[in-house]
């Protein structure tokens, strides 16, 4: 009798699930602070692992009470806040799936998460409500905490007349109970490829469970040890690589708003962070703000091998690669190797992985670039599916259940990876995953324009931000005026990190093999832009 992987990986995790580990970690690891709140302004709050326990209970009772149930998609559209994190796994206690969106998104795409996922009910803030209001006239309710992450809500921001969150707060013993089944879905990011509309990643319960069992040895956090999240928490860092890890080593993290440069090191030293995650604005704000001359932090999770990064930071670099669909850290660095500068470590146990070729299909040798693959249990180490959009899990997943993550690698010497491109048409502006495509499906609204390619120009901050390349329609319509129709159109139905930084007219693009267009061509252009206004 043959098993499926999918049905093998699930049974490692027989009798478990979320609710489970909640459980599991009030009951054995109760009076241990899990989760500090830090707000902008104010004192901060805790919630020991038993008393997390209990609100995520109390917030499951209300959503029960509405209605919610196994299967159902409740919107979580908020600023990081505790409101949120109790809602999701509220959400999983019940069976429920937690769709966790971007708060940049304007009106027309929260309505896209809405409609793509099929969400009943919603949770936001006061500064978001008019907006998820209107992007969801048929939900079935929307409740709206008191403040924006700790900060009053502005006049007029409360006359939305729709419920607390506090009507969330039910009893606790109303809270039905279900077999556990690590295979079912748990939540929802959207994530943005190559495909114009950004594609919704199902995480079920059992990769929860897995990155909670891994991601600690990945990266070397213990039960006393203290990870400072202020990345958003509709992004896999915070939700997977930040909390995933402390739930799985009974740890603490600390929850901020958003990332703030000025009360970086003021938040470490206050709560004693032993860990953080890395990606270039954070590093800039790191060295701009000064390196304290002793600090508590003992590992920054980072993209490659630094270790002169190490030294001006004092703290130990680990390199980690992984992407919303794979869950964690399928590629990481060892404390007990050494590698090659700016290498991306090797490939974490529980994974394998592959560089093929793209014109061949052959396994690259060492010195050759191509495709990374990586290839886990779906549902388990990787995720399960794009919900709604089979033709893009087919792509994603090859027919012997590689992912195929359009990331374009190079094979050195004793099996090191070095990060060399993207494959795919999507940009990363300031941690924001943008597809170049969607940006140009939505410029393709104005009229007059022949031709429209969007690629990324480098950015002191960002590190990249989107710009457009247009040929006209006619070689004599006004630039002045089709800049600032694409523009408006782009800030109307984009999130304002996809709405290009600048717009360069040119009679015709360069071209690679097959005729297709050379982006490569055009980001060297962009870039020889900056400074001299194109």
């Amino acid at each position: 009798m043959g098993f499926s992987a999918s049905e093998v990986g699930a049974y490692q995790f027989e009798g478990q699930d979320i609710a489970w580990m909640l459980d599991h970690r009030a009951e054995h690891r109760g009076e241990h602070t899990f989760l500090i709140w830090e707000p902008k302004d104010g004192a901060d709050r805790s919630w020991t692992y038993a008393a997390f326990a209990e609100e995520t209970r109390k917030v499951a009772a209300g959503l029960h009470a509405r209605g919610v149930g196994v299967g159902d998609k409740v919107l979580i559209h908020a600023e990081n806040c505790p409101e949120a994190v109790f809602a999701w796994y509220a959400c999983a206690r019940l069976g429920a799936v937690a769709v966790t969106t971007n708060i940049r998104s304007v009106a027309a795409e929260v309505e896209y998460f809405i409609t793509q996922t099929g969400c009943v009910g919603a949770l936001t803030q006061p500064q978001y409500a008019e907006t998820v209001a209107t992007a969801g006239p048929n939900l079935a309710w929307i409740v709206v905490t008191e403040d924006n992450s700790g900060v009053p809500a502005e006049a007029g921001q409360l006359d939305h007349g729709m419920d607390s969150f506090d009507t969330l707060l039910g009893d606790p013993s109303t809270v039905p109970t279900r077999p556990a089944d690590p295979l079912l879905p748990a939540g929802i990011l959207f994530t943005s490829g190559t495909t114009s509309k950004p594609k919704a990643v199902v995480h079920t319960h059992g990769n929860m469970l897995w990155a909670a069992k891994v991601n600690p040895t990945n990266i070397e956090m213990g039960p006393d040890d203290v990870y400072l999240a202020s990345l958003p928490f509709f992004h896999v860092n915070t939700q997977s690589w930040a909390i995933w890890t402390t739930f799985g080593c009974g740890g603490t993290v600390v929850l901020q708003p958003k990332f703030s440069a000025s009360r970086f090191w003021d938040v470490i030293a206050k709560h004693s962070v032993t860990h953080i995650s890395l990606i270039p604005f954070v590093i800039k704000a790191a060295f701009d703000q000064g390196i304290p001359e002793s600090h508590t932090v003992k590992v920054g999770v980072f993209g490659l091998i630094m270790p002169v990064l190490d030294m001006m930071m004092n703290m130990r670099v680990l390199a980690a690669y992984g992407m919303t669909e794979l869950v964690t850290h399928c590629i990481h660095s060892s404390p007990y190797e050494s590698y090659p500068d700016l290498a991306m470590g090797k490939v974490s146990p529980g994974y394998e992985y592959l560089i093929v070729n793209q014109d061949t299909g052959a396994i690259c040798g060492e010195g050759e670039q191509g495709e990374l693959w990586i290839r886990g249990i779906r549902g388990i180490s990787v995720f399960l599916e794009y919900y709604g959009n089979a033709e893009a899990t087919e792509a994603f997943f090859n027919e012997d259940g590689w992912c195929q993550t359009g990331d374009i690698v190079e094979l050195l010497a004793d099996g090191n990876i070095k990060y060399c491109d993207r494959d795919k048409d999507a940009l990363k502006v300031g941690g924001e995953n943008v597809s170049a495509r969607q940006v140009e499906d939505t410029i393709r609204a104005v009229p007059g324009l022949a031709d429209i390619a969007v690629v990324a120009q480098k950015h002191e901050m960002l590190d990249m931000v989107p710009v457009a390349f247009i040929i006209k329609g006619d070689p004599n319509a006004d630039e002045a005026e089709l800049t600032e129709q694409i523009l408006t159109t782009c800030k109307e139905n984009l999130a304002d990190f996809k709405v290009p930084r600048a717009v360069y007219f040119t009679d015709e693009f360069p071209t690679a093999e097959l005729g297709k267009v050379s982006k490569k061509e055009l980001r060297d252009l962009a870039d020889s832009y900056i400074g001299t206004g194109g």
